[in-house]
């Protein structure tokens, strides 16, 4: 009976098979399960093609029958090239490709469509080439010793340590979740010196982030993307930032509205040099502000340097009628005026207690013309309390508009012909008899009378003055 062979080439020598070299093919086989065992061996690409390792029966000459087979190259390869087994080895290799041109080996069973294994250039893998399958057999491959680069799907077992050294990450690569989504992105800087750090904390303490480097002031930026701005989320309250002094003993902290409150807005940083924020509470000298329709609460008032009241304001429920205060160009008077939603509005001067109303220069009514027509002068005593007539025609004065209880008026008449002039019955001249007037081209009468609610009373006459 003939011997046989195994797929890696060992001779199975049949029972009286042999004689007389049965000796030799004996040593033959124990070499060969010493290769199979831990034999080494190269096996070059001397042309950039695919190779084919076959068995060589009874013979240690054989690639094939190697425990370790290391892929060398007689040039460079300029793709990934396959090397074969036929379809019944079964064996446990350590393969390294040490071939030049950076590409990869496929380990693969010789046909078929079972697993293979792939060895990156410089890597060593261990594969099992199992002979599972009579067509499709499979070859399971583990990489080592190699770079986390070379598996496409790394997992750790248990925490990462550095052992002191440092993650080096690409300019903008850096960590993504599970799904393979970006979360923390790394951007390179051309001779860094500069770098922040990240410190957690024990119980009572916050985290930290702080700028750290070779720079002696180091800023600290944060970026948001476009028009997009930095939020300060609230959980418990509203969204705060406490800002420290020098030795981090004081803090003052800027916080949004409640959500009660239900505002969305946004607040200016106030423009020009260096400046100071002020408060609702804290006492502040404002300088050559701008203030467009200010409020002023209730007894509100606006204070001298020592903070002493100078002008307090109080309110009246639904007011529409208000002081106006104007100021004046050269050779103009600054002016106060009373203005609202009434018709007519007046303006009032009130002393406190037993006190009185002082004027410490001349007070002045500007005198204003009244003229006639058919006869007759309209007097609004309201607009021209201080007034004068320069009679054109025989004149009667009607009865004034506007009056009001307790107010004084003053006429002058100048007369410029020899004009009579008369009086409507709502002027009261003393003795219920009105004066004689002089009715004389260039002289002039002067009255004066007070108003008490119901007719104007003579309170003062001066008859037959020279017309200045």
């Amino acid at each position: 009976m003939a011997s046989t062979f195994t797929p890696l080439g060992v001779e199975l020598q049949a029972t009286g098979e042999n004689a007389g070299t049965w000796g030799d093919k004996t040593n033959v086989n124990l070499q060969l399960v010493e290769q199979l065992a831990g034999g080494f061996t190269q096996q070059s690409f001397s042309s950039d093609a695919d190779i084919a390792l076959s068995v060589s029966d009874g013979s240690t000459g054989a690639t094939l029958a190697h425990r370790v087979i290391e892929f060398t190259s007689s040039g460079s390869l300029t793709a990934t090239r396959n090397c074969t087994i036929p379809l019944d080895v079964q064996q446990l290799y350590l393969l390294k490709n040490s071939t030049t041109g950076s590409q990869s080996i496929t380990f693969k069973y010789v046909s078929g469509s079972g697993s293979s294994a792939t060895i990156a250039n410089g890597k060593t893998i261990l594969a099992f080439a199992r002979a599972d399958d009579g067509t499709n057999p499979n070859i399971t491959a583990v990489e080592f010793g190699g770079d986390v680069v070379d598996d496409t799907s790394p997992q750790l077992g248990g925490n990462l340590d550095t052992n002191s050294f440092n993650i080096a990450f690409d300019d903008a690569h850096g960590i993504t979740d599970e799904n393979g989504n970006e979360q923390v992105i790394f951007q390179t800087t051309s001779s860094a010196v500069n770098q922040f750090d990240i410190t957690n904390a024990a119980t009572g303490n916050p985290p930290k982030i702080s700028s750290t480097g070779g720079d002696t002031n180091i800023d600290l930026d944060l970026e948001a993307k476009g028009t997009g701005h930095l939020t300060v989320r609230g959980n418990d309250n509203s969204g705060a930032i406490q800002f420290n002094c020098e030795s981090n003993s004081h803090g003052q902290i800027v916080k949004a509205q409640p959500h009660s409150a239900g505002v969305t807005n946004e607040m200016l940083l106030p423009a020009g040099s260096s400046s100071t924020l002020v408060s609702l509470v804290s006492t502040d000298t404002l300088t050559n502000k701008t203030l467009t329709a200010p409020k002023i609460a209730d007894a509100g008032f606006i204070a001298d340097a020592n903070g002493n009241e100078q002008i307090i304001f109080q309110t009246t429920s639904s007011a529409v009628n208000e002081l106006e205060v104007t100021n004046a160009a050269t050779g103009n008077n600054p002016a106060i005026a009373a203005s609202g939603g009434d018709t007519n509005v007046g303006l009032e001067f009130t002393a406190k207690g037993a006190g009185y109303i002082k004027f410490n220069d001349l007070a002045y009514i500007p005198q204003q013309a009244l003229t006639s027509s058919s006869n007759a002068v309209a007097w609004d005593v309201q607009a021209k309390p201080n007034a004068y007539h320069l009679t054109t025609e025989n004149t009667t004065f009607s009865a004034p508009t506007n009056s009001v209880e307790g107010s004084f008026i003053c006429l002058e008449i100048n007369y410029n012909g020899s004009h009579t002039i008369a009086f409507n019955t709502v002027f009261e001249f003393a003795a219920s008899t009105a004066p004689t007037f002089t009715s004389t081209d260039g002289k002039t009468d002067i009255l004066v009378f007070r108003y008490n609610g119901a007719v104007w009373q003579e309170v003062g006459r001066t008859l037959n003055l020279s017309e200045s």
